[in-house]
């Protein structure tokens, strides 16, 4: 919050400058349901401790978790400075009516989308924490065992696939995919047995809303079928298998919009460069991910791929590390936050310049002249040698 100190020019000497973080003033978070503790408190974090005043509102389909947070905020923070607005789609569409001077938003790009439309109507700045289709690149040349792990991991393991940067599809050579189909399927029966609907370890679905849309997926004839492991599902009780389908069209519904659920297709292509164009194809992911041990190909794909974040092999884990920002680009987000990062999203940072009375020149003035005009472009160029020359008249 310290003021940061800045060096000026011979433009504006004699002066000196500093940039002041300031608040914005009073901000909405609209937290998300896959994590609903911490999508609504990690930027609510940031935005305390940038100084603003904050209005919270926690997912609904977690209405345990929203009930929790409204309790606790009401029972240990500062009423007056924040605030937990619980409710459904018309408390939302009621808090996005009014005038705020930040909205910070995780969710879906079709919500994103009527955020940042009422939003546009107040010129109110937004942060958009989205997702996208995160894809995950396989080379032939790694410790395949802690690959399928940290594959595995960042897929079920994270709520079951209903995590905005879980790995949606992956893309391998055919020669190689075998290989990994079976490793796959070793550590998935290792993790959830025989039977997964019947683990205690995975996640279920949200609710029937999202199982049904689920179904529709794995149901559709172009992927039918592709399914080459889980597929079982039961509805009673939410419960979804980890599903691997291989080679699936690229016109399927599966492979149109971002999964956020237990199904992983694989792709297969004849040599793994390109992969790259596959990716570059499609909508900027919220991340991507690599597993390799050949350099050129690491280059390549820092350098090739944009995404909101980038991990070479492993998934997931930047999102841990605070001092990286966190956020997407292009369809996968606006803005990105953690950290420091948090605190800047939440702040402006204000240009400050102090002069005296002295050293007013004037040539700034009118009338103008030509001795005038070349001083005025050593001043702004912020030449020293021009402006001795302009101010002894060298020509």
């Amino acid at each position: 919050m310290k003021p940061e100190k800045v060096k000026t020019s011979i433009t504006t000497f004699p002066s000196s400058a500093e940039i002041v973080s300031e608040p914005l003033g009073v901000v909405l978070i609209i937290g998300a349901w896959n994590f609903p503790l911490l999508l609504a408190l990690d930027p609510a974090i940031g935005a305390i401790a940038a100084g603003n005043a904050v209005v919270l509102k926690p997912s609904e389909l977690c209405p345990a978790t929203s009930s929790l947070i409204a309790k606790l905020v009401g029972k240990y923070l500062d009423s007056s400075c924040i605030k937990v607005v619980e409710g459904s789609v018309a408390e939302t569409s009621a808090l996005l009516e009014q005038k705020w001077d930040k909205i910070f938003f995780t969710g879906s790009g079709r919500v994103g989308r009527i955020v940042m439309a009422a939003a546009a109507k107040h010129l109110t700045p937004v942060a958009l924490e989205l997702g996208g289709k995160c894809p995950v690149v396989v080379d032939s040349d790694i410790n395949l065992p802690v690959a399928v792990r940290r594959i595995a991991g960042g897929k079920w393991a994270s709520n079951n696939g209903q995590a905005c940067i879980a790995p949606d599809y992956i893309i391998t050579t055919k020669d190689f995919a075998p290989k990994l189909i079976d490793a796959l399927k070793h550590e998935l029966e290792a993790w959830y047995g025989k039977d997964p609907l019947e683990s205690k370890d995975l996640a279920h679905i949200v609710n029937s809303n999202h199982f049904a849309r689920l179904v529709k997926l794995l149901d559709d004839d172009k992927v039918s079928g592709k399914i080459i492991h889980g597929g079982q599902r039961d509805k009673a009780n939410l419960k979804f298998a980890p599903t691997i389908l291989l080679d699936v069209p690229e016109d399927s519904l599966v492979m149109n919009d971002e999964i956020f659920g237990p199904l992983l297709p694989i792709l297969t292509v004849d040599k793994l460069e390109d992969s790259f164009d596959m990716i570059t194809s499609r909508g900027k992911p919220l991340a991507a991910y690599l597993f390799t041990n050949n350099k050129k190909l690491k280059e390549k794909f820092v350098k090739t791929v944009s995404a909101g974040g980038l991990v070479i092999n492993d998934t997931v884990l930047h999102f841990a590390e605070k001092t990286l920002p966190f956020g997407g680009v292009g369809e996968s987000g606006i803005g990105s936050y953690h950290g420091k990062f948090s605190y800047e999203a939440f702040s402006h940072r204000k240009s400050v310049l102090y002069r005296g009375f002295a050293g007013d020149a004037s040539a700034r003035y009118p009338p103008y002249s030509d001795r005038k005009l070349k001083l005025l472009k050593a001043l702004l160029s912020g030449s020293v040698v021009g402006v001795i020359l302009a101010l002894i008249g060298w020509s």
